[in-house]
């Protein structure tokens, strides 16, 4: 199942498709989403949704756990030349949002600018995460698969005004 999510600049006819979360199967190749930046000036937003598949073995203090986890890059771009421009967090925090919903938007994680994987630094990147467990229901981040910081997403009155409508 996918789910479309226009915006106000996009054409009714042609909105993007969102992943589903509770059908997709894990993939090496990301889905992507392209898409101009509503709060910039010749910007775009390529999203990229990948879920992969999790199973850490128990640490001190720490349970073994499996299941998914989702990761949202929102690369923000010049749309002329491709190169990585700034955008204020809110609209790319938006669209994962959007896609976390499906599940439960408030277990979303922020990463930063950074490789998920390594931690390092990238420019004109965003990360989010969301983790799953084999039944597809969000968990919190497990300890033993954390190589950055995670912040919970914010959620509820003091998000920004940007709202990205996804409908079935």
């Amino acid at each position: 199942m996918l789910v479309s999510a226009p915006s106000g600049d996009l054409s009714a006819e042609h909105p993007p498709v969102l992943l589903s979360l509770t059908t997709l199967d894990p993939s090496a190749d990301p889905h992507v989403v392209t898409v101009p930046a509503r709060t910039g000036t010749n910007i775009e937003l390529r999203i990229h949704t990948s879920i992969t598949v999790f199973d850490v073995a128990a640490a001190p203090w720490a349970p073994a756990a499996s299941g998914f986890v989702v990761t949202v890059l929102v690369h923000s771009v010049d749309a002329a030349t491709g190169l990585p421009r700034y955008l204020p967090p809110a609209e790319p925090g938006e669209w994962a949002r959007a896609i976390f919903a499906e599940v439960d938007a408030a277990q979303g994680y922020f990463l930063g600018a950074v490789d998920p994987d390594t931690g390092e630094h990238r420019d004109g990147q965003l990360a989010y995460r969301l983790y799953l467990d084999t039944d597809r229901h969000a968990i919190r981040v497990p300890r033993q698969v954390v190589a950055c910081p995670h912040y919970r997403m914010r959620t509820g009155d003091g998000d920004p005004e940007i709202r990205i409508v996804t409908t079935a």
